[in-house]
């Protein structure tokens, strides 16, 4: 089992601006349907990695990106290409 940690929004208009702000940022992250056992007015939640979950919070908050709630979730460990939105490697050098 792995933990992940998942923010949600109680808009679409945060959920994406939230994600506009990561993409700027070396932050691992995922835009991803809010998880059945959280709910959420908009249904879009930010998984992250745990560790990195202060560091996503403080970016959010120094943007005025209001967040909903904040979750740690247990879930089977898997690993998936693309789990997380990365900047690194071939594909995004210019």
């Amino acid at each position: 089992m792995a933990l992940y940690c998942y923010i949600t929004f109680s808009t679409t208009h945060y959920a994406l601006r939230a994600e506009a702000l990561l993409k700027n940022s070396p932050l691992e992250y995922k835009m991803v349907p809010v998880p059945r056992s959280i709910s959420s007015s908009c249904g879009i939640a930010l998984r992250c990695l745990c560790p990195d979950r202060p560091q996503v919070e403080r970016l959010l908050k120094e943007n005025g990106v209001e967040t909903e709630g904040s979750y740690e979730i247990e879930e089977k460990d898997f690993s998936l290409p693309r789990l997380f939105s990365k900047k690194e490697g071939p594909a995004h050098e210019q």
